[in-house]
């Protein structure tokens, strides 16, 4: 079981350095296996994982209600244990298709009520919007959730996804425990402005996509077929010749992990874990298989050497392809 432990700026909860985010186990990345799903999320919880993350909109409530089965089923000792993070408010149809984001307080505390039941908790530990709704302040949609902790159905307020004159008035609301937002090797846009944001305010980071939805995982290929179903099939990093540009990023970070005698997905991890302790990866695994390769990275050191080779190897903005399709873009309050 692991020991690794950090905390969550300086309002929020102390958790494993890493957290498991569950949202591939229902949506987004094709077929999984529920039993597996949650025989993975049991063993991050017998790891000593205590994060786990989740949206009410991942396939529908599926993904609330396998990790509600998860931690039903987990032991006791190991249930108790395990932090919950839920993101609200994206809109969708019976299709799947998206149709933005609310954030109006009597919607948050709907979104709220529903979590509860489909988790089968009796609190949320961290609360957040999975993206701004423009016709809501964030200072409404945040005192909503004040507004839940003072009744004791959440713990903690999170944010996601929002640019640091968002992140200023929402900190100016209520404590923020933590931004969660892509961060990666070749996902290195928070270090402009939001990192140094985060952390002149105490706020934590709950990093996702460390591995770049597997483009870093060091077992993607160009010829793999991705089902119709699959996020990465639309993505612009994964078509053509941005893959294949990318993929040769990864081919340069395999040299380093090689050298290290560890795998290009554990020297992936490893970094973003070095970015310092105010910072926590969400890994996205599936499987035990998965899971366990990942944890290896809390063994992995990076010294100067290491961090510079990396550097050279892939250096900011190396990707080629934005990180989402435009009309998902539109929706991020966090590009610059």
């Amino acid at each position: 079981m692991t020991t690794h432990i950090r905390t969550l700026g300086n309002t929020g909860p102390q958790t494993s350095a890493l957290g498991l985010g569950c949202m591939g186990m229902s949506a987004m990345y094709g077929e999984a296996d529920r039993a597996e799903s949650i025989a993975t999320v049991h063993a991050a919880l017998e790891a000593g994982v205590t994060l786990l993350d989740t949206g009410d909109f991942y396939a529908m409530g599926h993904n609330e209600m396998l990790v509600g089965e998860a931690l039903r089923t987990a032991p006791a000792a190991r249930r108790e244990q395990a932090l919950i993070s839920v993101k609200f408010g994206a809109l969708r149809d019976p299709d799947g298709n998206w149709s933005g984001h609310d954030g109006r307080p009597a919607a948050v505390k709907n979104f709220a009520a529903h979590s509860l039941q489909r988790l089968g908790v009796d609190h949320i530990d961290i609360y957040r919007i999975a993206r701004l709704d423009p016709d809501v302040p964030i200072e409404e949609t945040v005192g909503a959730i004040a507004e839940l902790i003072e009744k004791g159905y959440v713990r903690h307020v999170g944010l996601s996804e929002v640019g640091p004159e968002t992140i200023r008035r929402a900190a100016a609301t209520a404590p923020i425990s933590d931004l969660q937002i892509e961060y990666a090797i070749i996902t290195r846009d928070i270090e402009r402005e939001i990192l140094p944001t985060t952390r002149e305010l105490g706020i934590g980071i709950t990093a996702y996509g460390v591995l770049s939805r597997g483009l870093l995982s060091g077992h993607f290929t160009h010829d793999r077929q991705l089902a119709a179903n699959d996020f990465r099939a639309f993505a612009p990093r994964f078509q053509g010749e941005n893959l294949r540009h990318n993929l040769d990023l990864v081919e340069a970070l395999r040299e380093i992990a090689e050298h290290k005698g560890v795998s290009v997905a554990q020297i992936a991890i490893a970094w973003v874990l070095s970015r310092g302790e105010d910072i926590v990866p969400l890994v996205g695994a599936r499987t035990r298989e998965r899971l366990a390769e990942s944890l290896g990275a809390l063994d992995v050191t990076l010294d100067a050497a290491d961090l510079a080779a990396i550097e050279k190897a892939v250096p900011a903005d190396a990707a080629a392809g934005a990180r989402y399709p435009a009309a998902q873009l539109a929706h991020l309050g966090t590009e610059q």
